[in-house]
């Protein structure tokens, strides 16, 4: 078949969906309305490890609404089936009302079902839990980690033996928490045996897999629903415990049952980006060019499961060096499991690795750009591969000249405005975007109209909007005709919706889908005696506005509707898929970026405002402008606040997070938001997949924390090495 005109891919559309999310008809996972639903408020532990003696329902037993508690001593043993194919294959997790272990602060040790949500708020308040409390482990630097992860290549001792230039430096990251608009909801419902859930989730097959194992189900007999995501940032990539707990109270009372958690219980009831210590130790010749590079990483997991993200790979591919040690050390703590947040691994790397490099260019002066350029790598050194693609030097030489670059004094504390120092600062950027399976299903109808299926889910990239794109120009449609639908593991399965792999995974899956029934109707038009395509080339024929016609001569053709009709087809349909990245790999694929920013400091009080921010991306073609501005300015917004304002604080002795809501754990808000702007470099990725894109929605915020960090030495003389960065750190 002919390549299809592109009408739709690469315009600046606005989302399909947008009308229905401001006029509040899109329902999100509390606001679905089933009907008999009770409502149930978890009971938090108040103990960061130990044992519960008693519980004591009576006083939350006798409150008006109230009909059960449940807890360890009088749940139903769940299965907890072995499911090699679920999101925890493993087994390990938290058992949820199987026993009288406390792990970890604010884990559920009772739930409170009643008819009203505040008869169960109040019933919550009225239960009494008993504890042989212990100390918890909560303190990375006190802690025992586990043996390391480990990588190496060539002989980094001698490296650094012989390196003109040493650096021996340490960063720390204080652990994240993603704080969604909507909080992690639930709605269970049981059909004798098949359950249905209503979900916050960014996996409808992972949760779907999560409660097969835990209630012993097959696959098949629970469906998960959950068309709109009110943000996620990773909070969704896994079932949580309420999730199972919905179910599990649902079950028992014979009833519907809803589960909505508070801002606070998110802080414990849901992940977390680890906080980090990286000791980085590199050395260079005098041109700046790296002879070694010995990375040593600590990060927090839970003492019940083994979490980790891809912390090591921007070291070992970034940068052309011989020599490579990295060891990797997670350290289990009495804490709840830490998740994926935005820019996973890469973000933490990029603030030691790109904060490093700025040092090491002021030590030999040398333009921090200029250090990165010697130190290109030909190929992935890591994997000896070629790159797909790897703009990098384009992204420096236009980042450069639209930002204003040349206009940076080197020497720190020389640029003023008043009472603040200004410095630019500037980082590069790098994201591993997922490739994994995926499926999705196409049906044109006989009245010209198209809808395609795809258990992916929203969570405000506009997956809607951007697969009903690919659709339209694929079957040559108009969008209008097109419904892309989601958020249903009874569509076909797909990966995660994070990793920045939707866009690959879902997108190339719908092309195929849609190559495949415009290919139904083409082959049906030339071999039909009936059709004025009859005996026309098959690949000389394209599909514009639902009509088919040659490609050299408009005027002979015909349209899906008149097709269908005439051959009695109430609809053609089939399922398209992505098999994943090629076995064995041909190229190293990663998205890139280079970001510059420039911030003021408050030469007296130490306050660190960013003035403006550019990002410039290698991230192949770009579907939908106005989808990839909000990816990338949401990102660079995501990454002031990792620099700049978040940190989860725990309180050691209890495991208590002490700013568990939005008042004291501080994330940007509109007044911190200067001028920001993103730029894309043209052309696509062919090696990459069918659609030659490459993911956005992570690597816009890798090296923007970096990027604050430089610019604020530049502004400052001081080189902060924790984040995120405070005024008492500059005073």
């Amino acid at each position: 078949m002919s390549p299809q005109p592109q009408a739709a891919v690469g315009a600046p559309l606005s989302r399909v969906d947008g009308r229905l999310k401001v006029t509040g008809q899109a329902l999100y996972a509390a606001e679905h309305d089933v009907e008999g639903v009770l409502h149930a408020v978890i009971v938090d532990a108040s103990i960061g490890a130990g044992r519960i003696t008693s519980v004591d329902t009576g006083a939350a037993e006798q409150h008006p609404g109230v009909l059960r508690v449940i807890h360890h001593r009088n749940a139903p043993k769940l299965p907890y089936r072995d499911n090699p194919g679920s999101n925890n294959p493993e087994g390990r997790r938290l058992r949820v009302f199987q026993d009288d272990k406390v792990l970890f602060h604010g884990q559920p040790v009772a739930v409170v079902i009643a008819t009203t949500l505040e008869a169960a708020q109040h019933g919550a308040s009225l239960v009494r839990v008993g504890y042989d409390a212990q100390q918890p482990s909560t303190h990375m630097p006190e802690a025992t980690p586990d043996e390391p992860t480990r990588y190496a290549r060539g002989d980094v001792e001698a490296g650094l033996r012989d390196a003109a230039v040493r650096l021996d430096l340490t960063y720390r990251m204080a652990r994240n928490h993603q704080n969604p608009m909507e909080p992690h909801a639930t709605i269970a419902r049981w059909n004798g045996d098949r359950l249905t859930v209503w979900d916050k989730t960014q996996w409808v097959v992972g949760t779907q897999d999560e409660l097969s194992t835990v209630f012993g189900l097959p696959k098949e007999a629970v469906r998960v629903i959950s068309p709109f995501v009110g943000g996620g940032f990773g909070s969704g990539l896994r079932c949580w415990p309420h999730t199972v707990v919905a179910a599990l109270a649902a079950r028992e009372m014979k009833r519907p049952v809803k589960v909505v958690l508070s801002r606070r219980q998110m802080y414990f009831g849901t992940g977390f980006r680890p906080s980090y210590e990286y000791r980085l130790r590199l050395g260079s010749d005098r041109r700046g060019r790296l002879t070694a590079t010995d990375h040593e990483m600590d990060a927090e997991t839970s003492s019940y499961e083994k979490f980790e993200e891809a912390i090591m790979l921007a070291g070992q591919m970034f940068y052309s060096t011989p020599n490579v040690r990295q060891a990797y050390r997670k350290v289990p703590l009495d804490v709840n499991t830490p998740l994926y947040m935005r820019g996973p691994g890469f973000a933490n790397a990029s603030f030691a690795i790109e904060s490093a490099m700025d040092e090491l260019a002021d030590r030999l002066g040398v333009d921090p750009i200029e250090l990165r350029l010697r130190n290109e790598p030909a190929e992935d050194e890591s994997k000896g591969l070629p790159w797909s693609t790897r703009k990098l030097r384009e992204c420096y030489t236009v980042g450069a000249r639209e930002f204003g670059w040349d206009r940076r004094d080197p020497e720190p504390r020389s640029t003023r405005d008043g009472d603040w120092l200004i410095g630019l600062g500037m980082a590069a950027a790098v994201y591993d975007p997922g490739r994994f399976p995926a499926q999705a299903r196409i049906r044109l109808d006989a009245d010209g109209t198209a809808v395609a299926e795809a258990a992916t889910i929203d969570m405000g990239p506009g997956t809607y909007t951007s697969q009903t794109q690919v659709a339209a120009d694929a079957l040559g449609l108009t969008m209008r005709t097109v419904t892309f639908r989601l958020g249903d593991s009874r569509y076909p399965p797909t990966p995660p919706h994070g990793g920045s792999m939707t866009m690959t995974v879902v997108g190339s899956a719908v092309l195929d889908g849609c190559n495949k029934v415009r290919g139904q109707a083409i082959k049906l038009a030339v071999e039909d005696e009936r059709s004025p395509l009859y005996g026309v080339e098959a690949e000389d024929v394209v599909v514009r506005n639902g009509r088919l016609h040659v490609r050299d001569n408009p005027a002979r053709g015909e349209t899906y509707q008149r097709l269908l009709t005439r051959n009695r087809l109430t609809h053609l349909e089939a399922v398209g898929a992505y098999t994943g990245a090629p076995e064995p790999a041909r190229h190293s694929y990663f998205s890139y970026g280079a970001v510059f920013t420039e911030v003021g400091v408050d030469a007296t009080l130490g306050l660190v405002r960013v003035r403006r921010m550019l990002g410039v991306y290698d991230v192949g073609r770009i579907v939908s402008p106005k989808l990839a501005d909000s990816q990338a300015l949401g990102g660079m917004v995501g990454g002031i606040g990792q620099a700049l304002l978040e940190h989860t604080v725990t309180d050691h002795r209890d495991g208590r997070i002490v700013n568990a809501n939005l008042a004291d754990y501080l994330v940007p808000v509109n007044a911190d938001i200067p001028a920001l702007k993103a730029i894309y470099l043209e052309g696509e990725d062919p090696d990459a997949d069918p659609l030659g894109v490459k993911g956005i929605g992570e690597v816009v915020q890798v090296g923007v924390a970096a990027a604050i960090a430089n610019a604020v030495y530049n502004a400052t003389g001081r080189r902060i090495r924790e984040l995120p960065i405070t005024a008492e750190a500059l005073i």
